[in-house]
Order: C-alpha cells, then sequence, then structure tokens
C-alpha cells in the first residue's frame, strides 16, 4: 500500500511528488508512443475492443467440441475455463495457451469465481444437466451472456426462472442443440413451404426414459471434487459411470440417471423434439395436455396443442419425424428461420452477443422444448395423461405438481 508523504516540517508541502511527475510525464511526452499491431486488429484478428472476451464452464465431451468451436473464432478472445475434473483444467488450459501463445489463461474449479470476473462478456456451459439452470441463471445476475447445452432444463420449475433472468438481466441466452436447423432441413423447408398443408401430426421416437441410480462406490481414480460435481443433486457415492461424460444413455453416463438427467428423452429428445417444433411452427408455443396409451404393440404418448397439432411421442410402427399433413392442400410459404451471422449455431450465438438480438435457439424456444420431454417422463411415470396449464405451469393433478420441480442439496437453492 502506498502511504501518502507528509508535509514539510515548516507546514510547506513537499515538492517532492510534483517534480518526479513532472519528469515522469515529460518522458513519457518525448518517447514515442508505440501501438502493438494487436490493439488495432486487421483483416485476420479484430481489434480487442471488437472481440467477445469468453469462458467455459463444463469442459467435458461436448464442452470440449463447444471450446473449440468458439476458439477458432477470430471474433472471440478465450480467457478461462472451470470445470471439476484437474484433467480437463490442465489440459483445456494447455489447449487455450498453445491457441493464443501464451499462459495467461486462468482455470478455476468453482464456477462462481469464474463468473465473479467483470472482464468476461460470455460463457458456454456444457455440465452435467443438473447444473444447468442455477449456473445460467447465476450467470445472467453477474451480466453474462450464455449459450448452455441441451437439454437446457432438468425441470417444468427451472425453465420460467431461466427465461424470467434472461429478460430481467437483458441477457442473450442461447440453447446449445445444433441438430434443429442442420439434421432437419429437409424437413422444415417443404413443411415452411405448404408442401404438407395443415400438418396434423408428427412422430417423435426416441429412448429410453431415465433410470434410477444405484451404483455402488468406487476408488476414486481420478482428481474430482465429488461435492462439487454433486452439486444440488442428491448425495451418492463416486462411481466412475455415475459421473462420466460418455454420450452413453443405456447407464453408462450420468445422462443415463435421473438424478442429472432425464434419460434419452430430453438427451436426444431435445433434438427430435426440438426439430418436430420447428417443422410445425409451434416453437413459441407449449402443448395443454400429454395422453398416455398403453397398448399390445407398446405405451406412447399423444401431446395436444392449443391449434390442434398432435406430437405423438413412440406411436407404434410409425418413424421418426414421420409427418402427416393435408392430402391435396397446399399453404401459403413462409420464410425459414436461420442462423445469424456466421459459423452454424456457435456464430448465431456471438452475432446475437454483439447485436442483442434473440438467438436461434433463445432460451424460451430451448424450454418449451425441454417441456416436451419432462411431460412425457411424468406421465410416464404415474402411468397417466395429464393437462397442463401453460400459463399456470402446473398440471390438473396434485400428484403430477409435486413432480414439476425436486430437491436441491444446500446452498444450491433456486
Amino acid at each position: 500500500m502506498t502511504h501518502p508523504k507528509k508535509p514539510a516540517a515548516d507546514g510547506r508541502k513537499s515538492t517532492t511528488s510534483r517534480r518526479h511527475f513532472l519528469k515522469a510525464a515529460g518522458a513519457a511526452i518525448a518517447a514515442p508512443y508505440v501501438i502493438p499491431a494487436s490493439a488495432l486488429g486487421n483483416a485476420e484478428r479484430p481489434a480487442p475492443s471488437d472481440r467477445i472476451v469468453m469462458a467455459g464452464i463444463g469442459i467435458g465431451n461436448q464442452g470440449r467440441g463447444d471450446q473449440g468451436d468458439f476458439l477458432r473464432r477470430k471474433d472471440v478472445q478465450y480467457v478461462a475455463m472451470c470445470d471439476v475434473r484437474e484433467a480437463n483444467r490442465q489440459q483445456s488450459k494447455a489447449r487455450i495457451d498453445e491457441h493464443y501463445g501464451n499462459r495467461d489463461c486462468q482455470v478455476y474449479n468453482d464456477f462462481r469465481e469464474l463468473l465473479a470476473r467483470p472482464d468476461i462478456d460470455a460463457v458456454h456451459v456444457a455440465t452435467p444437466d443438473h447444473w444447468h439452470a442455477l449456473i445460467v441463471i447465476e450467470a445472467c445476475r453477474n451480466g453474462k451472456d450464455v449459450y448452455c447445452q441441451k437439454p437446457e432444463t432438468l425441470t417444468l420449475r427451472e425453465g420460467p426462472l431461466m427465461i424470467a433472468a434472461a429478460r430481467r438481466y437483458g441477457r442473450v441466452v442461447s440453447g446449445g442443440s445444433q441438430r434443429v436447423l442442420e439434421d432437419y432441413r429437409k424437413l422444415v423447408d417443404p413443411a415452411w413451404a405448404g408442401e404438407f398443408g395443415t400438418i396434423k401430426s408428427i412422430n417423435v421416437k426416441v429412448d429410453p426414459l431415465p433410470q434410477l441410480c444405484n451404483l455402488p462406490g468406487e476408488e476414486m481414480k481420478e482428481a474430482i471434487d465429488w461435492d462439487m460435481w454433486l452439486g444440488p443433486a442428491a448425495w451418492g457415492p463416486y462411481n466412475s459411470k455415475r459421473c462420466s461424460g460418455s454420450f452413453s444413455i443405456n447407464g453408462e453416463s450420468w445422462r443415463s440417471f435421473s438424478d442429472y438427467s432425464g434419460g434419452g428423452m430430453t438427451d436426444w429428445g431435445a433434438h427430435h423434439f426440438g426439430g418436430a417444433t420447428f417443422i410445425c411452427d409451434v416453437r413459441d408455443l407449449q402443448p395443454k395436455e400429454v395422453v398416455y396409451h398403453e397398448t399390445p404393440d407398446g405405451k406412447y404418448l399423444e401431446y395436444h396443442y392449443a391449434n390442434g397439432l398432435t406430437i405423438y411421442h413412440n406411436r407404434p410402427h410409425t418413424g421418426n419425424l414421420h409427418i402427416e399433413g393435408t392430402p391435396g392442400e397446399r399453404l401459403p410459404p413462409k420464410p425459414v428461420p436461420l442462423y445469424q451471422g456466421h459459423g452454424g449455431i456457435h456464430g448465431d450465438f456471438i452475432h446475437c452477443v454483439k447485436t442483442r438480438e434473440k438467438p436461434f435457439r433463445d432460451i424460451e424456444r430451448a424450454v418449451n422444448t425441454c417441456v416436451l420431454a419432462h411431460l412425457g417422463n411424468i406421465a410416464y411415470q404415474l402411468k397417466r395423461s395429464l393437462k397442463w396449464d401453460t400459463a399456470a405451469q402446473q398440471f390438473d393433478d396434485a400428484e403430477a405438481n409435486r413432480m414439476v420441480d425436486r430437491a436441491r442439496r444446500e446452498p444450491w437453492q433456486l
């Protein structure tokens, strides 16, 4: 700490500091003022003032892929990352430092420390699903824009809270399913061109349902902050399958288990339901009821929308995204919404961070997609049909309403 100089013994103020200042100022004026090229920018690299300062939270399989997409962008300066695994932190730091040719990347075990940094504009989040809502809301409170991997929510209650945080703090929050546009374009284009007429129904085929996790404890052979990995989820012993970032949804990773995810219904369902709602242009709506069927050919669901559309889940003998239109009818074409900017869904997000427009997978549309998966999981678990009040965000069923959210470990409350 620097202390002010004491006044002279005769009461006059010392002139030492003033003389020192004038001397330093003269030297500065005499010296040539050199601005490095990196500070001005060029065709290959924008000036720092035009770059989005970015960080990542959760750098497992999908997070590593997202990091690569953002790191390759010239208009992004990637400065930090957070992961509860020591190996992920060190590997990610080495990758970023090598990319920029320095050792400036900062690493964190606790996402709250990263989000507290005022120099970071945006973050991408690819943690297990049970962390998404907490991190996205905290990021919005800290003035960060967010790109969050799908499925964006673990429960029905989380969605409205995430939307409210994005709107209250004026943040750009994008969901992360690139497949909604890129995989299903061959159906989106004719649907929006009116070639199917009025679409009566579409089928989504996706499995399996989430399962309980009763895996036994194992010796921890990796450096991982286990309590932080669990976070708001119920306590359970360390098991490598319980916390595996594998894309498996058959009991080999956290994606399979109801404490951390919604099984195939939310994992691949986020893609397929997202594609179905985009094809049918109901991305801004939620169904008013889900009808449960149990037949000799298998269990399946019908989601009914107020506009008359039915989205099926696993309708027997029906392929994924099979459309039933109106024969002989041709509707006026509509322009298909596309990504903005350049560079796919990641570029769409960065463009919207700059312009403050809503991204292609705006959080509200991403949440509406997740609602289908969550309604379905609850209907299958209760084995009955349910009406869903989209305005009140509740069921007409007391038992189902207890499943709109779940208990969270302290201190991780919403």
